[in-house]
């Protein structure tokens, strides 16, 4: 008879899957506070041989002899969550959407399967935090209705399987990933060894049955998937749902997609019959700009494949204290760090003993650097307490030496904001040089450095 596994137990890091014998208050390897979860695992017997127990499941398959005209995608008619998808989900993918606490994916996942269900078919939604009765008060305040939507409140990954496997069901969602449990891990729900163990068995019977698996997630609040990090790695294709819990836009973003592109990005927005597609995000943004007023500018950055139009505001103000404050929201506080040390060396402007505040409209959060001149041009008018020109778009990336650097996807930019009634656009020089006579319609002032281009944006 062959041996039975001797149990052990280990600490493994939910942030980075550091192992560890013992339990530390802070992750050797990432340094993250309290992410080491008590995990009961199996040992192998030390005379056993796993790999003289497999036997051959697959053969090698020529590049040629392999057909890829079954790879069919089913149009979803929510616009937004179609783009980021790339275009429609692919029978048998897993996808992951994950997202803070009551940042409205549970919202949006109800609509997608009342969607479905009433285009396809059968559809499975799978609640193993809520309650059926708290899904239908949900869908009454959502306006949801169809006939072909099957709910269950199950937390156990194999009955879970066996109704997926009786009924069949065009599409499943499972909410949450870490509320089910595996009866062949003796763990709790929500560790390390069962995220592991049910994000794998449902990406296994997505691709066996060719059923679309979708699977939420939450994140911490460091802004990772909880749970560990191969749960990405998985699955099929992942999307942030990500905005400012007290403002009413979302952003759903795709990091991974191996059936399109990634980092494409949808707007919503979340009101009381749920999440509404945003067609113009740009001109949501820009609603309720205050142009008469120093200390603002537009940026336009590029989400994906899409440009958007956003304000970014600056506040500089005299500290009363011996240390500046530098506050950023919605844009990296290193960043800023840098911009304000550029515009104190290379522009001469006296920051040292000023607080700078920062702070990019909407709840939206920016990385790339083509909004450092739109940053840099809210800070010297909030300086300077002089005004943007009300029709201008800034785009640009700052060197440290006060160059101005050249930017990905410029005409996209421009064209988006020529759409939006902006006449001018601040450029940096290489780019009005390339774009002459290819931009109807808008100015390009190109200029060389953050000193030119602070002359050209404000009105003195």
């Amino acid at each position: 008879m062959p041996k039975t596994p001797k149990l052990r137990t280990t600490y493994v890091c939910s942030n980075c899957e550091y192992t560890s014998p013992s339990w530390y208050g802070k992750c050797p390897n990432c340094n993250s506070w309290d992410t080491l979860v008590e995990t009961v695992v199996a040992k192998t017997a030390a005379n056993s041989s796993p790999l003289a127990a497999l036997a051959p499941r697959s053969a090698p398959t020529k590049l040629s002899e392999v057909r890829a005209d079954q790879f069919t995608r089913i149009p979803v008619s929510i616009g937004e969550l179609n783009r980021v998808l790339g275009g429609g989900i692919v029978a048998g993918s897993a996808v992951l959407i994950s997202g803070e606490p009551g940042i409205g994916k549970s919202s949006l996942m109800l609509q997608l399967a009342a969607e479905l269900s009433n285009s396809l078919g059968p559809v499975l939604y799978v609640s193993a935090e809520e309650s059926i009765q708290q899904i239908k008060l949900r869908a009454a305040r959502l306006g949801v209705n169809a006939d072909n939507l099957f709910l269950l409140n199950e937390t156990s990954l194999e009955e879970i399987s066996n109704h997926i496997t009786a009924l069949q069901p065009k599409t499943v969602i499972v909410d949450s990933i870490q509320t089910i449990f595996s009866e062949l891990i003796e763990s709790a729900a929500g560790g390390v060894a069962q995220v592991k163990e049910c994000g794998a068995r449902l990406t296994q019977l997505a691709k066996s049955t060719n059923i679309p698996i979708f699977i939420v997630g939450h994140v911490t609040k460091a802004g990772s998937i909880a749970g560990p990090l191969v749960l990405q790695h998985l699955v099929d294709t992942v999307l942030y749902l990500e905005g400012e819990r007290y403002h009413a836009y979302r952003l759903l973003r795709s990091v991974k997609n191996r059936f399109g592109a990634t980092d494409e990005v949808g707007v919503f927005e979340m009101t009381q019959e749920g999440m509404i597609e945003v067609e113009n995000p740009s001109e949501a943004f820009l609603a309720e700009r205050a142009a008469d007023s120093a200390g603002n500018s537009i940026a336009v950055t590029l989400e994906g494949t899409r440009p958007l139009l956003v304000e970014i505001q600056a506040l500089t103000s005299v500290t009363a204290f011996g240390l500046p404050r530098r506050t950023a929201n919605g844009v990296d506080m290193n960043r800023l760090l840098l911009l304000t040390a550029v515009l104190t060396k290379r522009v001469g402007l006296k920051l040292f003993n000023q607080d700078i505040f920062v702070n990019v409209v909407g709840g939206l959060k920016i990385s790339e650097p083509a909004a450092d001149l739109s940053i840099a041009v809210a800070i010297a008018s909030s300086f300077k307490d002089y005004r943007v020109w009300e029709d201008l778009a800034v785009i640009g990336e700052i060197g440290l030496s006060g160059e101005l650097r050249n930017v990905s996807s410029a005409e996209k930019r421009i064209k988006e904001a020529h759409k939006l009634g902006f006449k001018r656009a601040l450029v940096p020089d290489v780019v009005a040089t390339n774009l002459t006579g290819k931009t109807n319609g808008i100015q390009l002032i190109g200029a060389k450095s953050v000193a030119q281009a602070l002359e050209a944006a404000l009105i003195k």
